[in-house]
């Protein structure tokens, strides 16, 4: 993050605003509204200025700028149309430690004025760090259309009852249950109905119905290959709903931001030379352990948990114990790194099969049927193939498949890292040490790996041919 969000308390404390426009007349409006002590110094001040002045409700400082306006405030905001009078006062501000919005000048700026979603006591700020201002205002107006007024009698209403809530609900998975009750059930329905009295009725009631122990959950949910935009809905609903996150190595750090803050998070991913069997043995015993203590365990794999990421495993050894589960499938690599590559997996002109295959280790290797891998017609996708490059190129090349077929190798596939390397099967394993290519990376080979030439459009793209014919 460029900034760190914050609200900030400014019931009751004194604030500078200088200047005395209509951008001064706004700023100060607002820190009005949030209960602050405003004191706006210019020459001279607008009619909306002038008005609140001569009701009492800000302090008018007339004048240039002086630094003594600065004493005993808690921030600042300049906002005059001159910027050597705006410099002196972030500098000025900035020896004192206080915190200074310059309008519109980032640069000047140490904290930012955000567009806002006001549905006190919910406040949704929107950011651009300065640098957009008009984008934040439309992501706002996106924003105001996705949140129901009745949210602010909703959270007051929660807020009354606050202290009635912890006590009936001490344990804080039971009390995250409840508010989500209180979010989608018959209360807000009362509120978007007009019946306060009734919304509290019901509120009530429910904190006085016994609570019977929850059962824990499983869900395993498919990250897919790393763009948290490729999660699917629902995916992201469990993660915002998980107690407990279980997640790979190769789980992106932007997919686990999209998880609830508070969720617990579990680093369960296997490394080069650790004991896999122990790893996996862990990951049964985390989740039935969580599970049994009523928490919702989110199970989070790279790409589809049912495609070479032991899913099904996971799903016997919690059947075998009763313990309930779901599953939301992802996108699994071979799909997005293709479609982020330009690469059709199919084409009727070229392909009309394609093969997933597992090529993590060379005994695992030994068991493919490489005479029909080495087919034409067909696309072969390859996970896991990084370290095993010359005996991939070298066993398709031996059972029949033509040294010149193309290949498509795509590392970090759909993140902005993503590159790329196309060329002749022959030439892999040189070109891929060449560029220096490492895991995560998919491994395509046939016909239509040569459309990744053409149609390429995202990250970069690493062409031996377009390199040699150059």
């Amino acid at each position: 993050m460029k900034l760190f969000p914050l609200f900030a308390d400014l019931n009751q404390r004194p604030v500078l605003v200088v200047g005395g426009g209509a951008v001064a007349a706004r700023k100060t409006q607002a820190l009005l509204e949030a209960g602050a002590q405003v004191s706006v110094g210019a020459p001279r001040l607008t009619a909306d200025l002038m008005a609140l002045a001569a009701s009492g409700r800000i302090v008018h400082l007339a004048g240039e700028f002086q630094e003594q306006w600065l004493d005993a405030v808690w921030l600042v905001v300049a906002a005059t149309d001159d910027r050597a009078v705006n410099a002196e006062v972030s500098r000025r501000a900035e020896a004192r430690r206080l915190f200074c919005n310059v309008v519109d000048d980032p640069e000047l700026s140490s904290f930012q004025v955000p567009s806002i979603v006001d549905r006190s006591p919910i406040i949704v700020a929107i950011s651009s760090s300065g640098v957009a201002p008009v984008l934040a205002r439309r992501l706002r107006e996106r924003i105001e259309s996705l949140f129901d007024h009745t949210l602010a009698p909703l959270a007051q209403l929660a807020a009354r009852h606050r202290a009635a809530i912890r006590a009936a609900r001490p344990d804080l998975g039971a009390r995250r249950r409840f508010y989500d009750w209180l979010l989608d059930g018959p209360v807000a329905s009362l509120l978007r109905q007009a019946r306060p009295a009734d919304a509290e009725t019901a509120l009530t009631d429910e904190l006085d119905t016994p609570q019977h122990v929850p059962s824990g959950s499983v869900v395993l949910v498919g990250a897919g290959p790393g763009d948290p935009g490729l999660l699917t809905l629902r995916a992201l609903r469990a993660l915002n709903e998980a107690d407990v996150i279980l997640h790979d190595r190769l789980v992106s750090p932007e997919v686990l931001a999209m998880a609830r803050r508070d969720a617990e998070r579990v680093d369960v991913g296997k490394h080069q030379g650790e004991d896999h069997h122990a790893t996996q043995s862990r990951i049964h015993a985390l989740m039935a352990d969580n599970a049994r203590l009523g928490r919702r365990v989110v199970r989070l794999k790279g790409g589809d948990a049912f495609i070479f990421g032991r899913g099904g495993e996971e799903l016997q050894f919690l059947r075998a114990r009763n313990i309930r589960y779901e599953v939301v499938p992802g996108i699994t690599a071979a799909l997005a790194c293709a479609a982020h590559a330009g690469i059709p997996l199919t084409h009727r002109a070229h392909a009309q099969s394609v093969h997933l295959v597992t090529a993590h280790s060379s005994a695992e290797a030994d068991t493919l049927d490489w005479p029909a891998l080495a087919g034409a017609t067909q696309t072969l996708a390859f996970y896991m193939g990084v370290g095993q490059l010359d005996a991939l190129a070298r066993r398709l090349i031996q059972h029949g498949r033509d040294p010149l077929t193309p290949f498509a190798l795509v590392e970090n596939g759909s993140r902005p890292q993503q590159r790329v390397l196309t060329g002749p099967l022959e030439d892999l394993p040189r070109l891929a040490r060449a560029h220096g290519i490492h895991a995560p990376a998919m491994l395509f080979v046939g016909e239509v790996a040569r459309l990744g030439d053409e149609l390429h459009w995202f990250g970069q793209h690493l062409s031996a041919r377009a390199s040699e014919t150059a």
